[in-house]
């Protein structure tokens, strides 16, 4: 009886051991089809539906299809929302180089604490936030580009706890890749995909059950 116990005890930390490996194998590849589409498309225009493919397949998973065909449905998201999310990207590049411009200007006077340098972090903390909702909402949600940004600015300020919790995560997964940067090769855009996704898809389903 007790050598019986021990070989169910076995094969049940075999299984575990072999689901943790599988979903490791997944993460990384699914990191490389990011990095891979992002280059098919010269970064500028690959990135966004590399981006959004990666956020479908992950709610996915999330929703329970945990075997699906990776390469084929990857490709099938990145090639059908390829103009949508580049029409999106276009106000996220204006974003970005509006924080770039904060964030020289932050870096220039880090020496010197004016009132200017409070809402200028408050914008780029704010903005961080916004496009961590603005992927799972253009995957979430059927809706042309200005519902899309509303919503993922909507669920960004009536669900706070998540906006921390994602804020949190996303800041300590920054600390991992900064100590470990093969970390962040291998894992970085799928796992910070997969924190935000589940955060907000959380914040989704509670908010389409009021």
């Amino acid at each position: 009886m007790e050598k019986g116990s021990r070989e169910i005890h076995m094969n049940e930390i075999s299984s575990l051991i072999y689901r943790i490996f599988e979903w490791i194998t997944r993460f990384a590849y699914l990191q490389l089809l990011w990095i891979l589409f992002s280059l098919i498309g010269g970064i500028i225009l690959g990135i966004f539906p590399a981006t959004v493919a990666m956020f479908a397949i992950i709610r996915k998973w999330l929703r329970g299809n945990t075997e699906i065909s990776l390469f084929p449905v990857f490709w099938s998201f990145y090639k059908n929302e390829f103009h949508k999310s580049n029409q999106v990207g276009l106000i996220l590049y204006l974003l970005i180089f509006i924080i770039g411009i904060d964030f020289i200007y932050l870096y220039e006077n880090s020496g010197q604490l004016t009132w200017v340098q409070a809402p200028l972090f408050a914008f780029m903390l704010l903005s961080l936030l916004f496009v961590s909702y603005l992927f799972p909402a253009f995957v979430h949600f059927e809706l042309n580009h200005f519902s899309i940004m509303k919503h993922a600015f909507f669920m960004m300020l009536v669900h706070p706890l998540h906006s921390l919790l994602m804020l949190l995560s996303l800041l300590s997964l920054a600390v991992i890749v900064y100590y470990i940067p093969a970390f962040g090769f291998i894992f970085g855009a799928s796992s910070s995909a997969f924190i935000t996704m589940s955060l907000a898809l959380h914040a989704f389903n509670k908010l389409q059950k009021r």
